[in-house]
């Protein structure tokens, strides 16, 4: 507990520097004088609302995915039922996308509007244990807010972004009696957006490793989902989705990077490093097992 505790704070500190930033862009605007600040805030509060409102919708649509029936997979539901009872939480919708780039994904804005996604993909290459482990995990991002918590942080971010471009054509601000500084301006549309995705990211990659830890308390078996996340980690490799706009904005939703990439793409990640993420849940479980693939 003391680990997730600290994970909390974490959370709430790089929040803490978003919005420091996305204030700051106000304040330069502003002439050092914040008189835009609130209005910039206020923004951000807006885009804030709607990206968690339609959060469901959004990467349901972009993942092209459809509803399924209790027919057409029983696995996927009885998982699903049992975790939910479990966690005494309502069953969520239940989607499948047809695509074969193995991942999963949750969202909604509360568990009374969850949705919970599969590929096509990851339901060929998991066996019914390591799907357990998945859909551990994407439950309890659901339970723990963090649908709200990546909504806000992108949302934030995106606003940072898009103001600091424009702030970029006031020069950093400024009147008639201190006029607008050009370099300024032109640091200010670099290093903010730059600032708010590597907030944006550590807000995310501390998620996952909450999602992971709750996911393997909640089905009792972190292995399972350790044995998932090695297979996933090669078979994302394999097998990417394509970088349009529509799939990147909903990425950080998933349980795995979907797009293929190192070095500095990897720094730049929505997802932390599969090899941490194993290495903890084999920590959990008392240290690595056979057939667990180490990196």
């Amino acid at each position: 507990m003391g680990h997730r505790h600290y994970n909390g704070l974490k959370t709430a500190a790089l929040f803490g520097v978003l919005w420091a930033v996305l204030l700051g862009i106000g304040w330069v605007v502003g002439g050092g004088t914040g008189r835009y600040a609130l209005l910039f805030g206020a923004i951000g509060v807006v885009m804030t609302f709607v990206s968690y409102w339609k959060s469901d919708t959004i990467a349901i649509r972009a993942m092209r995915a459809r509803p399924v029936s209790e027919l057409e997979q029983p696995a996927m539901y009885r998982i699903v039922r049992e975790l939910s009872t479990t966690a005494n939480q309502p069953m969520p919708r239940l989607y499948v996308s047809p695509t074969s780039a193995p991942n999963a994904f949750a969202t909604g804005r509360n568990p009374q509007n969850a949705a919970v996604c599969c590929t096509d993909g990851i339901l060929q290459l998991l066996d019914e244990r390591e799907l357990r482990g998945v859909l551990g995990h994407e439950l309890m991002h659901v339970y723990n807010r963090d649908i709200l918590t990546s909504s806000v942080a992108a949302a934030i971010a995106g606003v940072v972004t898009s103001l600091a471009q424009f702030a970029m054509f006031f020069g950093g601000g400024g009147d008639r009696e201190r006029p607008a500084n050009p370099l300024v301006g032109l640091l200010l549309a670099f290093l903010a957006p730059l600032a708010a995705t590597l907030v944006q990211l550590a807000i995310s990659r501390t998620r996952e490793y909450d999602a992971d830890e709750d996911g393997a308390r909640l089905t009792g078996d972190p292995l399972a989902l350790a044995s998932a996340l090695a297979k996933l980690s090669r078979g994302t490799q394999a097998r990417p989705l394509p970088q349009d706009r529509e799939l990147v904005n909903v990425s950080h939703l998933m349980i795995a990077n979907p797009f293929r990439g190192g070095g500095m793409a990897r720094m730049f990640a929505t997802h932390p490093p599969m090899e941490d993420r194993i290495a903890r849940l084999q920590a959990m479980a008392g240290g690595p097992a056979g057939g667990i693939t180490r990196y």
